[in-house]
């Protein structure tokens, strides 16, 4: 049976219903790709036991997906080791390719891979068939033809929240290799090359901030078109704290060539004094730097939005794909905090993004911006419990649905670790 927010809502926020039955716990994952499928009927989700587990290599969680017209069933049509509570498996539709097909992060038993043990499936929704390929996947180019792929187990390293656990880990790694960073692999084969070594974007633009910095990269994110890679350069000294993180946007092509430096936050570290204490570092104070890069995604081929200083100032930003180019804000006075932000698949006049708690009622807001007029528009507020940590946190991370008129959140306002559905149909459409 579907049921509403219990949490007090005002009666100016829009209708939202919970998906699946509540007996287990369900989230989609990350805010950049659609939970839904091209008709707009199934909505992918990852199904556990647990609302907040601390995750190890035995930990799995079920594939599968909801059916919004057949009263929004679950159907498992796997599972996996490969996950976090951020991210989930990476799960994501291939929308290039015929039918409905899915792709996930799986564990594998190869140890001969680059990454042993890592590998991602992918399966065909309707016959079953499912077919292996040798890398774990970030993300899937529109044209679903490749794939970009990372090495979790260094992000495990340097911010958990988004890695993979290991046996026996986690083990030192290089600070920046020549033969690891950006890898592009094709879907059809597995076929994989390395577009951008941890060398090679050390080498870009250098800062001596990085010289004795672990590297890694996320937010790895491909244009509509497929023709532009948009991804955050991140290096630190010290990866039990994240504000001692320092951030640079980088562009490129597919091919690796054309690598351009949009945006670099290399910010003075009082923190890397020796008697820091990391423990004393709040779950969101990273997330609510001021000098904090994140959450970059394209608006189309040539702009990208992000959270971010620039010009001594801290935004959302709208980019121009070009060094040097042209940087606007965003919402000035109203959009005032980080988010998950994205624009409409039907109409980019349409922002959603949502806000971190509240640090007093740990209450965080889901909202629509009019990118015409300025307004936004508040969807909802959900409580989120403050005893929940930096690695099994709950962010609202906004999804669109393909034809506009619906988002889907992940949540945990009811106690439990669910997906809801929120009907934006009424704003978006009165303002055609």
């Amino acid at each position: 049976m579907k049921r509403s927010m219990t949490s007090n809502t005002p009666a100016s926020f829009v209708p939202c219903r919970r998906l699946g039955d509540g007996r287990q716990h369900h989230f989609f994952g990350y805010y950049n790709k659609s939970s839904w499928d091209r008709s707009n009927r199934l909505v992918l989700a990852q199904q556990t036991p647990w609302m907040d587990q601390y995750l190890t290599p035995q930990a799995r969680a079920s594939i599968g997906y909801f059916d919004t017209e057949n009263g929004d069933r679950f159907h498992a049509v796997g599972e996996t080791g490969a996950w976090n509570w951020q991210m989930g498996s990476q799960l994501q539709w291939l929308d290039g390719l015929a039918g409905r097909q899915l792709i996930h992060n799986d564990r594998t038993a190869d140890s001969g891979g680059r990454y042993p043990g890592f590998g991602s499936v992918v399966i065909d929704v309707d016959s079953g068939e499912r077919r292996t390929l040798p890398m774990p996947v970030y993300v899937v180019a529109p044209s679903s033809a490749w794939a970009l792929c990372v090495d979790y187990r260094r992000l495990y390293v340097t911010h958990e929240t988004i890695g993979y656990s290991e046996e026996g880990g986690p083990f030192a790694l290089p600070f920046a290799p020549e033969d690891d960073g950006i890898w592009r692999m094709e879907v059809a084969t597995g076929e994989a090359r390395l577009l951008a070594s941890y060398a090679r974007l050390k080498d870009f633009h250098h800062r001596a901030s990085m010289d004795k910095a672990i590297h890694w990269v996320s937010h790895i994110e491909v244009n509509p078109s497929s023709s532009r890679i948009l991804f955050l350069h991140r290096w630190t000294e010290r990866v039990k704290d994240e504000t001692c993180f320092l951030h640079r946007l980088i562009t490129m092509a597919p091919d690796g060539s054309d690598m351009r430096l949009l945006e670099c936050s290399d910010h003075p570290l009082p923190q890397l004094a020796a008697d820091f204490d990391p423990m004393a570092v709040g779950t969101f104070d990273y997330e609510k730097s001021e000098y904090q890069i994140s959450h970059p995604l394209w608006q189309d081929d040539s702009h990208i939005i992000v959270w971010g200083p620039h010009a001594g100032e801290i935004h959302y930003h709208l980019y121009d794909d070009v060094e040097g180019g042209d940087v606007q804000v965003v919402g000035a006075g109203v959009l005032v905090e980080n988010g998950h932000m994205s624009f409409s698949p039907v109409d980019t006049r349409w922002l959603l993004s949502d806000t971190y708690p509240d640090d007093r009622t740990h209450e965080r807001f889901l909202f629509l911006y009019d990118m015409h007029t300025g307004e936004r528009h508040d969807l909802g507020s959900f409580y989120a419990s403050p005893d929940l940590s930096k690695e099994n946190r709950c962010d609202l991370h906004p999804r669109w649905s393909r034809d506009g008129r619906q988002v889907c959140i992940d949540s945990v306002h009811e106690h439990q670790r669910q997906m809801y559905v929120l009907d934006v149909s009424g704003i978006v459409e009165a303002r055609r």
